[in-house]
């Protein structure tokens, strides 16, 4: 719930939240090197949502805003799936979204662009598409809460730690994946992400 233009496609609020909405995957969702993503078997709408993603590069407790950007070293672009009927349910019932966003293979995650490579974490394109068609664009500096103000909210929280990865949300354009489906993720012109749904 990091775009405005996300939370009104899902339709929760033209309000952008009070403080950054977080929620954690193990490390068994992670998927990489281009692997296939296999839809459950629980879920019959299982929905995309590209994100950047930032790589933590050191130990970090209670960090200042001013001083966050000292703490990641590169970029990337990734997919936060999430089982949308799962998540529907639950958030009906009122309980934590864990089904629905940590399952196996939940995290994808593309090849990294150092930080020295690029004009600013907040000046960043991206784009994922779908079988050779754009489905989603997105730029950083459209966040309602920067990269920098979401490290410095989480580590008051977590003790980041070297290798951590952190999804900065979605732009608007999510929708569901089927079996076949082609996904290519772009960082500006350059593909960082590549992959086939099973």
């Amino acid at each position: 719930m990091n775009y405005l233009a996300h939370t009104k496609e899902l339709e929760h609020t033209d309000v952008m939240p009070e403080e950054p909405v977080l929620f954690m995957k193990p490390d068994s969702a992670l998927l990489k090197d281009g692997k296939p993503f296999f839809i459950p078997d629980f879920s019959q709408n299982v929905h995309y949502e590209t994100e950047l993603v930032v790589r933590i590069c050191r130990l970090g407790k209670n960090i200042s805003e001013r001083f966050a950007c000292r703490y990641y070293d590169a970029v990337t672009v990734g997919i936060d799936f999430t089982a949308r009927d799962i998540q529907s349910r639950l958030r009906g019932e009122g309980k934590p979204w864990l089904l629905s966003k940590g399952f196996d293979g939940s995290a994808t995650i593309g090849e990294f662009v150092p930080m020295e490579k690029l004009d600013g974490i907040q000046n960043l394109h991206f784009h994922l598409d779908i079988d050779g068609q754009t489905v989603q664009n997105g730029y950083s500096g459209d966040m309602h809460y920067s990269v920098d103000q979401i490290i410095a909210f989480a580590s008051r929280y977590f003790t980041l730690k070297i290798g951590d990865l952190i999804y900065t949300g979605t732009p608007a354009g999510v929708g569901p994946v089927k079996i076949d489906q082609h996904l290519q993720g772009y960082l500006g012109e350059e593909k960082v992400l590549d992959f086939y749904v099973r």
